[in-house]
């Protein structure tokens, strides 16, 4: 299965099938999330732990047996570092057949932290549950998938624009049509699709429009996003990542975060 296909069929798994993931599936998984890095040269750290050893759990997860937990350095774009790192990680585990979905809330945080040792000036934005997904999906996560409309996704001239924000982005280049298309199919927290992106001649920025308030933890949540949708953009057209911000009018709710150059 090669990378477009990764993205277009990776799904949030919550409902597994109970069986633990096979000891040759963990080495192949443990053995590549040594190899992840991230264009910010911010380390981030993983962790994988049994459910029942640690008494780790969410309320809308079902059969799993271990989570995956990322920490990573508070520092700034370690949220960018985290997402692009933490989806390298969900998408070579789909290509192994093993369901992962993002945790940023519904867990007790607080174990999670102490299970996973984590230090003074960490943090850990988001967690995994990883497994074999079950056949059939259970009717909470039916529900979960339903009120935030998962399957559904906004249209690329909502997201993507050439120059300024008013003039939507057309190109006939396959590549640049391939990642644009792979970011608009990432995932997002409740599906809000935070990533806008303006092209500048083979400048690629990219802006996360926030419908998240700042408050606590959520100052990092769309970040992450931005993280998970650079990834993406940059696994399928490659280029170099600055953060630089250009000399384009924005909205109010609009804030710059990094740009891609091919």
């Amino acid at each position: 299965m090669d990378l477009m296909e990764l993205i277009r069929t990776r799904k949030s798994v919550r409902t597994f099938d109970g069986n633990a993931v096979s000891e040759e599936d963990r080495k192949k998984l443990t053995e590549y999330i040594r190899t992840i890095d991230n264009p910010y040269g911010i380390p981030v750290k993983f962790v994988m732990l049994g459910a029942k050893k640690h008494g780790l759990s969410s309320p809308v997860i079902q059969g799993e047996h271990i989570y995956i937990i990322g920490k990573v350095p508070k520092a700034e774009h370690c949220a960018e570092a985290f997402g692009y790192s933490f989806e390298k990680m969900v998408l070579y585990a789909w290509s192994l057949g093993i369901g992962t979905t993002w945790i940023g809330g519904t867990m007790k945080r607080e174990l999670f932290e102490q299970e996973a040792e984590l230090k003074d000036g960490e943090i850990m934005p988001c967690v995994t549950p990883i497994g074999y997904p079950a056949k059939k999906r259970s009717i909470k996560e039916i529900g979960m998938r339903t009120a935030i409309k998962a399957d559904k996704r906004r249209k690329g001239e909502e997201l993507f624009f050439e120059n300024d924000f008013s003039t939507p982005l057309h190109t006939d280049d396959d590549i640049i049509q391939n990642a644009l298309e792979a970011v608009r199919l990432a995932p997002s927290a409740v599906n809000k699709q935070p990533w806008r992106i303006v092209k500048c001649g083979n400048d690629f920025h990219f802006y996360e429009k926030k419908t998240i308030g700042d408050s606590g933890s959520a100052w990092y949540v769309q970040k992450v996003d931005l993280g998970i949708a650079i990834c993406h953009f940059m696994d399928i057209a490659g280029g170099t990542l600055s953060v630089a911000k250009p000399d384009i009018a924005s909205d109010k709710g609009m804030e710059y975060i990094a740009t891609v150059t091919l």
